[in-house]
């Protein structure tokens, strides 16, 4: 085997990975933390606002599974390096935007980058470490993303503190471009330049696409249109007839973009939904925190980008940890541990009222970030792990979707029932500009949105034990 793949080199390869991974999701948490300041300047309400985070996750969940496909066509490099270098350009867009709608316009492109890097990442990880050194390697990743989490909303504090929100995205364009070269010289003529003289499955992309954009439309304007509106009910059709088309042409085609027996392996799709789950009660909390840490408890854009770094920093120790453990007992104890934690500080943060002390909102943040800690590592490991070598990069792209299909959710789960209580309760009213006599109001949306979160948490908790134990 090559030195590239089991020698010294793979820890340069885990690094070059690591790198677009610790970018991309840097900028996801900066830009949540930034949320509130973008609001005030563009003067939209957080209907439309949700959308800034929602369009990047909807574009990246429509379109993992097709890199992830492409990349086993075209090779992993190909598709990583040119990854970086969409996603520069991306970021360049929206810090030039002038106005919502072309910087939701151009987090959609950013998006297709993204998308382009987190489909070939699990698959990069898995080809460059041996089977033993999986779940540590996995464990090691969830420590990246865990960096970027956690200097996100803390860097994202001090740059809005000092200069304008759009400084958030121009951040990005000198760590791609230089990774993108890097990552083109560096997988020359290793597993990640491997080719398959294969055609692509076009339909399957559009469909798959289809499915998902149609779906997440119709439960973000569900509220606003009426769950039994025309609008609604059409776009629900629309996703079901196409996914129902999608399943029956992938499960006839040679080479599928979506393989539909993978989804019988029970240790890949027990822990895809579980994944999917996750993120969603997670970012039920990363959308709706900041703005209860800036409006109803006053907290600066600096103070409440330190506040949240507590939810991700126990990501940053204990996922290594749990990678490590996961290898010798598995991961079904691990995984329902950490969903049953997160139930607990999602519960716990639906009892909070405004506060000026850190410390109560803190010890909750804190017990989630441990409790995804614990879930992560183990889930993705078990997911990569249990499909055949000749579909790693399938599996990766369905990895990636999952989570990136669970935060869009959450986010559009949080504004649902966020937005639709604060319109009901104030006679109509939606959230544009913050107002103290309106704490009593907020607090009402927040709390249910909490509660909401902690049922999703618990749904996943059974899902994770659901699994089974895996054959060592």
């Amino acid at each position: 085997m090559k030195q590239s793949e089991t020698g010294p080199n793979k820890w340069l390869i885990f690094s070059l990975v690591a790198t677009g991974i610790f970018m991309s999701t840097l900028d996801g948490s900066i830009v949540h933390i930034a949320l509130p300041a973008i609001m005030d300047d563009f003067l939209i309400p957080l209907a439309t606002l949700e959308w800034i985070p929602m369009i990047y996750l909807l574009t990246v969940s429509s379109l993992l599974l097709s890199f992830g496909r492409l990349s086993d066509i075209r090779g992993r490099r190909w598709v990583y390096s040119r990854g970086l270098f969409v996603f520069s350009l991306g970021s360049l867009f929206c810090g030039m935007a002038g106005n919502a709608t072309w910087l939701i316009a151009a987090r959609s492109f950013q998006g297709v980058g993204a998308a382009m890097i987190m489909a070939c990442t699990p698959a990069l990880v898995i080809d460059t470490f041996p089977a033993s050194e999986r779940g540590k390697s996995m464990g090691m990743m969830g420590a990246v993303v865990a960096s970027g989490l956690t200097l996100g909303p803390a860097l994202g504090g001090l740059i809005l503190h000092s200069f304008s929100w759009q400084a958030i995205f121009y951040i990005n364009i000198p760590i791609g471009i230089v990774t993108g070269l890097i990552a083109n010289r560096l997988l020359k003529g290793g597993k990640a330049d491997i080719t398959r003289p294969e055609p692509f499955d076009r339909a399957g992309a559009f469909l798959l696409t289809l499915s998902l954009s149609s779906f997440l439309f119709a439960v973000t304007h569900g509220y606003e249109w009426g769950y039994t509106s025309f609008p609604f009910f059409s776009l629900l059709c629309v996703s079901i007839v196409s996914g129902i088309w999608l399943i029956r042409i992938e499960s006839r085609n040679d080479h599928p973009i979506l393989k539909p027996s993978l989804l019988m392996i029970r240790l890949f799709t027990f822990p895809i939904l579980a994944a999917m789950i996750l993120f969603a009660s997670l970012f039920i909390m990363v959308f709706l925190m900041p703005f209860y840490l800036m409006y109803p408890c006053g907290f600066s854009e600096k103070q409440a980008g330190y506040i949240m770094v507590t939810l991700f920093i126990p990501l940053f120790i204990v996922s290594p940890i749990s990678g490590t453990i996961s290898d010798r007992i598995g991961t079904r104890i691990l995984c329902t541990l950490g969903m049953g934690m997160l139930m607990i500080a999602f519960f716990a943060l639906s009892q909070l009222s405004p506060v000026s002390d850190t410390f109560p909102i803190a010890w909750r943040l804190i017990l989630a970030g441990i409790g995804t800690a614990l879930f992560i590592s183990p889930n993705s490991a078990i997911a990569m792990t249990a499909v055949p070598p000749a579909y790693k990069g399938v599996a990766a792209g369905t990895v990636a979707t999952a989570r990136n299909l669970g935060m869009a959710l959450g986010i559009a789960l949080s504004g649902a029932i966020f937005n639709s209580t604060f319109h009901t309760l104030s006679g109509g009213l939606s959230l544009k500009v913050y107002r103290p006599e309106l704490e009593p109001i907020f607090m009402e949306a927040f709390r249910y949105a909490m509660i909401a979160g902690t049922i999703v948490a618990g749904i996943g908790m059974i899902l994770a034990f659901l699994r089974g134990p895996e054959n060592k």
